[in-house]
């Protein structure tokens, strides 16, 4: 009785399997936007990847001329050391100097600057103290302005990157209010 039913089963699975397959006609497609994708012009089918003014196939990848990131705001003076003097003449911080949080503007300068320049300002961080940095200049030995403290945060200078990407345009105006204050206390 177990053979017939093992026979039966196999013939039906057999005969199943077959008769679903018939190469004359196609078979039902349910969903077909998943195979057949509606057709919009991609970059293969246009010259975003060709070389086109010696970009070698980075035109689609690039910004349109012109353009700046959402809640950028342009820095207007260049990487360098013309820029540094010009930011230290001319460049003045937007902020009200009365409506600066200065307990938010400390917090910043220990997480970001006090590891090299010390807490003080006075150059001794921890990293110079443990001898990973040497050189890191006090406060009171540099003729700087609120703007060149500004302009170094936005670039960088020497062995110093720069902080443009961690703290915002406001953030870093902050910064540079606090470390005159602390200049101004050395």
């Amino acid at each position: 009785m177990k053979s017939i039913l093992k026979i039966t089963l196999a013939l039906s699975l057999l005969v199943s399997f077959s008769s679903c397959k018939d190469n004359a006609s196609p078979n039902y497609q349910y969903m077909p936007n998943m195979y057949e994708s509606v057709a919009y012009e991609t970059y293969s089918e246009s010259n975003a990847f060709n070389s086109v003014n010696g970009l070698k196939g980075k035109e689609g990848q690039l910004p349109a001329v012109g353009t700046i990131k959402r809640g950028y705001v342009p820095y207007e003076f260049p990487n360098s050391p013309e820029g540094y003097e010009a930011s230290k003449i001319s460049s003045k911080s937007p902020l009200d100097a009365s409506k600066i949080d200065m307990k938010k503007a400390e917090e910043l300068y220990v997480i970001y600057c006090a590891i090299c320049h010390g807490n003080e300002g006075n150059g001794k961080g921890k990293l110079v103290t443990q001898g990973k940095f040497l050189g890191v200049p006090s406060y009171a030995d540099r003729p700087i302005t609120e703007g060149s403290v500004n302009h170094v945060i936005n670039f960088g200078l020497n062995s110093m990157g720069s902080y443009a990407t961690q703290l915002n345009q406001e953030e870093r105006w902050m910064v540079s209010a606090y470390v005159m204050k602390l200049k101004s206390q050395l």
